[in-house]
C-alpha cells in the first residue's frame, strides 16, 4: 500500500507570486495542444481542408475561452444548481474550485462553432481537427489534480495493488468507516485506519490520466491519420471519451454532495452516456454521408 506523496502544491515561489502546479498543467496542456495542433495540420486531409498553423492560436484563445465559461457553468448547472441558485454570487468565486469537464466540451463546441463561423469551415471540420489535440491537455489536467492530492478514488482492499493513502480524506475515510461497518470488518480496514487514521483509496486521478489522456490520445491519433468522412473524428472522440470516463469512474469517490445517482451510476458516468451514443450516431451517419475530409 502506498502513501500520497503530499507534493507542495506551489511549484515555483517568485517572492509573494506562487505558481501552483495546477496552474502549470493548465500551461502545459495548451502547449501540448498548440503542439499537436502544427504536427495535424501537417497531415494531408487536414492541410487540403485549408488548416494552417498560423489558426492555431486564435482557436485557442477561443477554446480557453469557452473551456473557462463552459466548465464554471457546466459545474453550477450540473452539480450544485440549487446551491448557486440560492447564492448567485459564488458562481464568480472560481478561485474556490469546480469546474466540470462537460460544462467545458459544451462551451468549447460554441467557441468552435463562432471560430470556425468566421474562418469559413463547417464545425464538424473544425472538431475533427482539434479532436486528437485534447487528450493530452486532459492528461496534464489528471496529473494536476493527483499531485494536489484531490479528486481521490474510492475505498479499496488494502491488499490492492493500486491502494493508496490519501491524508486529504482523512475527514472523508472517517465517515465512510462508520458508515460501512461490514465493509471494514471484511477489509480489515480497521487496522489500517487505527495505524494511518486514513483507508486505501484507488489514485482514480493516475487511472484517468491513463484513460482520458494517453490512451485516447493514442486512440485518435493513429485514427485521425487516414483520410475520415466528416465528422467521424468527432464521433470516435465522444465514444473513446465518455467510455474511458464512464469506466475511470468506479474507481473515483463521487461528489460529496451527490453520492452515487440511479442504477448506483455517478453523475460523470450519466454525463458520460449521452456523448456514448451520440458518437456513435455520428460515426454511422459520417460514414454513411461518405464525405471523405480530403475531398473537403
Amino acid at each position: 500500500m502506498l502513501i500520497h506523496p503530499q507534493f507542495d502544491p506551489v511549484a515555483i515561489h517568485l517572492g509573494p507570486l506562487a505558481i501552483r502546479w495546477y496552474g502549470l498543467m493548465y500551461l502545459v496542456g495548451f502547449i501540448l495542444f498548440l503542439l499537436v495542433g502544427r504536427l495535424r495540420v501537417r497531415q494531408p486531409s487536414i492541410a487540403a481542408q485549408g488548416w494552417k498553423a498560423q489558426d492555431l492560436d486564435d482557436m485557442l484563445f477561443y477554446g480557453v475561452l469557452g473551456v473557462i465559461f463552459g466548465g464554471r457553468l457546466g459545474y453550477v448547472i450540473f452539480y450544485k444548481l440549487s446551491f448557486y441558485l440560492a447564492n448567485p454570487l459564488d458562481i464568480f468565486k472560481v478561485w474556490e474550485g469546480g469546474m466540470s469537464f462537460h460544462g467545458g466540451f459544451l462551451g468549447v463546441l460554441v467557441a468552435m462553432w463562432l471560430f470556425t463561423r468566421r474562418r469559413g469551415h463547417s464545425l464538424l471540420e473544425g472538431t475533427d481537427l482539434i479532436a486528437p489535440m485534447i487528450p493530452l491537455g486532459l492528461a496534464a489536467g489528471r496529473l494536476g489534480n493527483f499531485i494536489n492530492g484531490e479528486l481521490w478514488g474510492r475505498v479499496t482492499s488494502p491488499d490492492s495493488r493500486f491502494a493508496m493513502l490519501f491524508p486529504q480524506a482523512a475527514a472523508e475515510d472517517a465517515q465512510w468507516m462508520f458508515a460501512h461497518p461490514q465493509a471494514m470488518a471484511d477489509h480489515a480496514l480497521a487496522m489500517v485506519f487505527a495505524q494511518f487514521h486514513g483507508l486505501p483509496r484507488y489514485p482514480s486521478q493516475l487511472f484517468e490520466f491513463a484513460l482520458e489522456g494517453v490512451a485516447l490520445f493514442l486512440l485518435l491519433w493513429f485514427f485521425a491519420r487516414r483520410a475520415r468522412p466528416v465528422g467521424a473524428v468527432s464521433g470516435m472522440f465522444l465514444v473513446g471519451y465518455g467510455v474511458f470516463r464512464f469506466l475511470a469512474e468506479f474507481t473515483r469517490e463521487p461528489d460529496a454532495f451527490l453520492g452515487l445517482l440511479s442504477f448506483g451510476l455517478s453523475m460523470g458516468q450519466w454525463l458520460s452516456l449521452p456523448m456514448i451514443v451520440a458518437g456513435v450516431i455520428m460515426l454511422v451517419w459520417s460514414y454513411r454521408r461518405g464525405q471523405v475530409a480530403s475531398a473537403a
